[in-house]
């Protein structure tokens, strides 16, 4: 009988240092993959938070978060739009420009003009059909000059390349200027490009244009309040690239 236990005792010890010996090596490999993105503020975050988690034995939970939350070879922000939607994966380097804009653009916001959105493609200012311009049509309401001058104004100041992308609904579109919804998603980012550049002074050569038609649908056709939605054209402050 007492060989017996001694037997168990050395088992229950072969286990342990086993799980030492998995303990170790999970944090080896966060190690070099935290090494391997070329990115020092997140190899440092998921240093500490690799050996926050060897002191209390909850690698794995840790491991998960902090691979998760990296983009590339960016850190990535978790962060709600103006709407209170789930985190998304940011560029950090844009969290600034959203609070000013979210703050700015607060009454239109409020009312459902603009919308905005930071994510991994960038931050996003949504401007909707209603507000900024007549059905059918890429001629800008004045009466939108206002907001249009509030964000300009932000953008003017940050280096950052944007993309300018027109979007319809799926309805079909063939006027005598418009023979189709790719001609008048792609007249309207062209119209607000002229107009921040012609009223507003900022550099043409930070812009690109884009039109998708009904191709990139913000919610579904099948309602006249989804329709709504799909008729935008959205700002797209792009992340400055990283030039190695």
């Amino acid at each position: 009988m007492r060989r017996r236990a001694h037997s168990h005792s050395n088992a229950e010890r072969w286990v342990l240092s086993y799980a030492d010996f998995v303990t170790l090596m999970f944090a080896f490999f966060v190690a070099m993959y935290a090494i391997s993105q070329q990115d020092k503020s997140g190899a440092k975050r998921v240093s500490e938070s690799v050996r926050e988690a060897v002191k209390s034995g909850g690698v794995m939970t840790t491991v998960r978060s902090s691979m998760a939350t990296h983009d590339g070879s960016r850190t990535s922000v978790g962060l709600a739009s103006n709407s209170l939607a789930s985190p998304v994966t940011a560029d950090p380097s844009l969290l600034e420009s959203y609070r000013q804009l979210t703050k700015t653009l607060k009454n239109q916001i409020d009312s459902g003009k603009v919308s905005l959105s930071l994510g991994s493609r960038g931050l996003i200012v949504t401007l909707q059909e209603r507000s900024f311009f007549p059905s059918g049509d890429d001629s800008i309401y004045s009466s939108s000059f206002p907001t249009i001058a509030l964000i300009a104004g932000v953008i003017a100041n940050m280096p950052n390349p944007i993309q300018l992308e027109g979007h319809t609904d799926s309805v079909p579109i063939h006027t005598e200027r418009f023979k189709n919804n790719w001609e008048l998603s792609t007249a309207r980012s062209i119209a607000l490009l002229q107009l921040l550049e012609s009223e507003y002074g900022l550099e043409p050569g930070r812009f690109s244009v884009a039109g998708y038609a009904q191709n990139s649908p913000a919610a579904s056709n099948t309602s006249e309040e989804g329709r709504a939605r799909n008729r935008r054209v959205e700002i797209v402050i792009l992340p400055v690239p990283i030039i190695h």
